[in-house]
């Protein structure tokens, strides 16, 4: 039996190691210009990097490289865990020798869809036509000490040799200063801005509550990942709660609850919002866009911005958030954007930006 299992091993494991160095046959010259934008992508989508930069310009001056860094993430980013599930294509303009192709991209990643659009030249190599893909360099930070003199919160909690009676820290004070309900896409949408009144920082999160004509509650949801989590003392977040396929016509009262608990927290990192501005995207669409800098000395691997905009009353007309699939490395600025509702974009007077950040091997 033992011979058996010994011989079903070895068979498995040369056709793993077949199924592993066998080269696909199908990197085959490309004989238009959204067929190589779809072949690039096509093996970006297994995966196979090596592949997908046979589809690169020679003109494009990209080494392979920091095209695989470009495409597949690098430093922890949102996009290293992230993988391709479809793409669009679109030929805006094409002559014998070149073509302008506009792809529009999926990634699912732990936090939902991420989409991305570029405008990519398309260039005719012998017949063969392959993607001009510059890639941005990131701007090389010289070796230097940045001093760090963030504020920071320890929390020392009741030990298990304490009295009976003794009492931990007490639950922050936090309260919701604004608030909203509106509907859009037939879905029941509350936003508004929570502010940590305390002296300590607050782990906090919102739920509403929304009650019918009838008293009946019609659906209970929070705030999820459309808040800051952590406020340092006196700082202020935006919110928002989806209440999807529930019309605001059939809610009489919203019933909203903040909660906080305690939470160690620092203000580091620092990051800086620039240029920030209401623009259009590619296909023409409303967004907020600028640039994070990153003030500290070590990388942001998953940037988070969340956007507040006001009407001229200083009132919340709506958030929107993303998450930026770079990362952000020590004193670079990398831009963002975030979506705008067409209609809701000619009412905002003022909006202000917030970033929520991950790191993976920063420590408090």
């Amino acid at each position: 039996m033992s011979r058996i299992l010994t011989i079903v091993l070895v068979i498995l494991t040369v056709a793993l190691v077949a199924a592993g160095t066998v080269h696909p046959s199908d990197i085959a010259p490309a004989t238009t210009p959204d067929g190589a934008v779809q072949a690039l992508f096509g093996h970006a989508k297994n995966r196979d990097f090596k592949g997908a930069y046979n589809y690169v310009a020679a003109s494009s001056n990209t080494d392979e490289p920091s095209f695989v860094k470009d495409l597949g993430g690098r430093d922890g980013s949102l996009r290293t865990y992230s993988n391709l599930q479809k793409v669009d294509t679109r030929i805006l303009n094409q002559n014998d020798n070149e073509a302008m192709v506009r792809a529009t991209t999926e990634w699912s990643t732990a936090v939902g869809a991420v989409y991305d659009t570029r405008d990519l030249k398309v260039v005719n190599d012998n017949g063969k036509w392959k993607v001009d893909w510059p890639v941005v360099k990131q701007a090389k930070v010289p070796p230097q000490v940045i001093p760090v003199n963030y504020l920071r919160w320890d929390i020392v909690t009741r030990g298990a040799d304490d009295d009976w009676g003794a009492q931990n820290v007490e639950a922050p004070r936090v309260r919701i200063i604004s608030m909203n309900a509106v509907e859009r896409e037939g879905a029941t949408i509350v936003m508004g801005e929570i502010e940590n009144e305390d002296t300590v920082p607050a782990f906090v999160s919102v739920n509403a509550t929304l009650v019918g004509k009838d008293g009946g509650v019609l659906g209970e949801e929070s705030s999820f990942d459309k808040v800051s989590h952590t406020l340092l003392p006196k700082e202020i977040s935006p919110f928002r709660i989806d209440f999807p396929k529930l019309k605001l016509a059939s809610v009489k009262s919203v019933r909203m609850q903040p909660n906080s608990m305690l939470v160690a927290a620092s203000a580091d990192p620092v990051i800086g919002v620039l240029n920030e501005k209401v623009d259009k995207d590619l296909r023409g669409r409303p967004v907020l866009k600028g640039e994070l800098i990153n003030q500290s000395g070590q990388t942001v691997n998953i940037p988070h911005v969340i956007a507040t905009y006001y009407d001229g009353s200083g009132k919340v007309v709506w958030v929107s958030d993303g998450y930026i699939d770079q990362s952000l490395p020590p004193q670079t600025p990398v831009p963002f954007s975030v979506s705008l509702q067409q209609d809701v974009a000619k009412n905002v007077q003022n909006y202000r930006v917030t970033v929520n950040q991950y790191s993976l091997d920063r420590t408090q």
